[in-house]
């Protein structure tokens, strides 16, 4: 059965998770399950796992942890029980020393007893909250994934792993940003306040119209773009630092939790 995003925007999580598991959906996950919170993963061998971890703690904003599996154990026991993340994540990433070397639907073929899940906190979660302030999503509007770029603001590192923060951009109407600035400010679990307003190229970004991940968004007369810190930092911490093996999500397309958003407002 084919989907549109209108028929999954207001499925429970298991639902459309059970409908990705099937193959029925393999694009960018803004704009369903809303309301259900959404995440970033970063898979790792449990020798790096350690080192992960301290980089995440040491840079909250782009890598609020929502959960951790146990090593070989693909259930996240705190944000879905039941699920799997070798198969609930509409397209995965497969990298080898810091290249990526596959785009698989399905991970179960290379997953071992070793690995490590971490689930991230993901900007799309804030979304709805932003909508019902009345606040549009363009990325949504023109139905492409969220624009993101590397920036040039720089991670803390730990251990092994160190890289840039990767922002995502949403273009908003000049007399919104301090809506979209306070509306955002109360999910710092899944990246809260923006980093930054304005001028990209102010953090390193030469042109918005071409980011490093997802699709160009239209940024109109009297709109300004406005960056947060985003989930697919890891992607830019595994290609400087160079694990041997690590599996990410596509970026934009995430693992759909059973919290919801408001699970993670701190108002």
């Amino acid at each position: 059965m084919t989907y549109s995003a209108r028929d999954l925007a207001h499925m429970p999580a298991s639902e459309v998770r059970k409908i990705i598991r099937d193959g029925g959906w393999a694009a960018p996950t803004p704009g369903l399950s809303l309301g259900y919170a959404q995440a970033n993963m970063i898979v790792l061998p449990r020798d790096w796992a350690w080192d992960f971890l301290l980089y995440a703690t040491r840079n909250p904003k782009p890598c609020p942890i929502l959960d951790v599996t146990e090593p070989g154990d693909p259930e996240p026991k705190i944000i879905a029980p039941g699920a799997d993340v070798r198969t609930d994540i509409p397209k995965y990433r497969i990298w080898e020393n810091g290249v990526i070397t596959d785009e698989p639907t399905d991970i179960r073929p290379v997953w071992r007893d070793d690995l490590v899940a971490f689930l991230i906190g993901c900007s799309f979660s804030f979304e709805n909250a932003m909508l019902e302030a009345g606040i549009g999503i363009r990325h949504i509007e023109e139905g492409v994934n969220v624009p993101m770029y590397i920036s040039t603001i720089k991670c803390v590192p730990a251990g092994r792993f160190s890289g840039n923060m990767v922002v995502s951009m949403r273009p908003i109407p000049h007399a919104q940003v301090v809506k979209a600035v306070t509306c955002t400010s109360r999910f710092p679990s899944v990246h809260g306040a923006p980093v930054h307003v304005g001028d990209p190229a102010a953090i390193g970004i030469k042109d918005a119209g071409r980011p490093d991940f997802g699709g160009a968004v239209t940024i109109k007369d009297g709109e300004v773009p406005v960056f947060w810190a985003c989930g697919v930092t890891p992607q830019a911490a595994v290609m400087q630092s160079k694990p041997p093996f690590a599996i990410t999500h596509a970026p934009g397309h995430m693992f759909i939790a059973d919290k919801r958003d408001s699970d993670y407002s701190v108002l």
